[in-house]
């Protein structure tokens, strides 16, 4: 006699993280809104490059030129769109 085909318990405790990535020309997040790198995104990027901030850095920094083009029409800040791309990625972690 075989046994009863029994699907595994899921772990409730655990979820799935949805991936906060922008939708462009606005570069809001999909999933919460926020202007994109929202605190999930900057948190989940940190995890990812944990090992390698130079390497974030470099990545959010071809970020902000693509956001550039969209962005500095609806705000002509480039300090601030420097500081929410790309000048968030050298602060110390708290």
């Amino acid at each position: 006699m075989s046994a009863p085909n029994v699907s595994p318990v899921p772990d409730r405790g655990r979820r799935a993280v949805r991936p906060h990535v922008p939708m462009r020309p606005r570069w809001l997040c999909r999933v919460c809104a926020g202007p994109w790198p929202c605190q999930p995104a900057r948190l989940l990027l940190l995890m990812d490059y944990r090992r390698d901030r130079v390497a974030l850095s470099i990545y959010m920094a071809a970020c902000l030129f693509d956001a550039t083009a969209d962005l500095l029409r609806q705000n002509p800040n480039p300090q601030e769109l420097f500081d929410r791309f790309v000048g968030w990625t050298a602060r110390p972690l708290r």
